[in-house]
């Protein structure tokens, strides 16, 4: 079961945990440690020998070039995060049309490749958002991986589909939501960044061997994993004045990240999205 692997690349200020204290007029003059970490991340697949999706901040593209242009020539698919990590319930339906053919442009000049991918920034594409999924389909998007079907004080729709769904009446677009697993009637999110960074390594074996076992009757299916490249990172800046529980999602257990990647990545099977998302049958 071949599993789908994903980077979210954004930099290291730009995460929903210090939007409150970190204003985006800002980010220009703090220390960008994006282009230094993508490289470490596929320094790491490259030694693994394994390919994933990028899913990439349009500002993030038109200041690293070289790193989405790297993307591309090792194999690897290049996809849309965005413009700027704006949460897709922050924004009108205009407004959210404008940030994906912004962000569009911007990799695909940057990267010289075609973004028919998409994943909203922080999942953020919910009951809130009925509008999303049909202007994706509209922009020309073969899949989304933007619903976390889960609980969270951040995001989520529990309500969602936990696999691959058609969201849009008569239009062949994919949602692949990222992993969860089932713990009796509970509906745990497994599918990386801090809950994989936090959690005891052996909760996502057992998530991941559970979805392509096919859990209770369920079809096999494969897992959907992410994390991002300041994941990789523990001498990144600390942000004093963020409040104590988005510094302790932050920061928490960054120095025994990639060790654990490497564990992940060398025990199951990992390929890009798109891949992965062309071999699945929707719900």
């Amino acid at each position: 079961m071949r599993n789908a692997l994903s980077v979210d690349v954004e930099d290291w200020f730009q995460v929903g945990a210090f939007e409150k204290v970190i204003a985006k007029a800002d980010w220009p003059r703090l220390q960008g440690r994006v282009a230094r970490n993508t490289d470490a991340v596929l320094d790491l697949f490259d030694r693994l020998q394994v390919k994933a999706t990028f899913f990439t901040l349009g500002w993030v593209a038109e200041r690293a070039p070289e790193q989405m242009r790297r993307i591309v020539a090792e194999g690897h698919e290049i996809a849309s995060h965005g413009w700027d990590h704006d949460r897709v319930f922050t924004l009108t339906p205009d407004q959210f049309r404008a940030d994906l053919r912004r962000a569009k442009a911007a990799i695909e000049d940057a990267a010289g490749a075609a973004v028919t991918g998409y994943r909203a920034p922080s999942f953020s594409i919910d009951t809130r958002t009925p509008w999303a999924h049909p202007i994706l389909a509209e922009e020309g998007y073969t899949y989304s991986s933007s619903v976390a079907p889960v609980k969270h004080d951040h995001y989520g729709w529990p309500e969602s589909p936990r696999f691959v769904w058609k969201p849009v009446a008569g239009s062949a677009m994919l949602e692949l939501p990222v992993t969860t697993a089932k713990l009796g009637t509970r509906t745990l999110a497994a599918g990386g960044g801090g809950f994989f960074r936090l959690l005891p390594y052996r909760f996502s074996r057992w998530a991941i061997r559970q979805v392509n076992a096919g859990h209770g009757g369920e079809v096999e299916r494969p897992a959907v994993f992410y994390f991002h490249p300041w994941e990789i990172d523990p001498q990144q800046p600390r942000v004093a004045g963020a409040p104590f529980k988005s510094r302790l999602r932050h920061y928490s257990r960054l120095s025994a990240m990639e060790g654990k990647l490497e564990r992940l990545l060398g025990e199951f099977a990992w390929d890009r999205v798109d891949r992965v998302v062309a071999e699945q049958v929707a719900a």
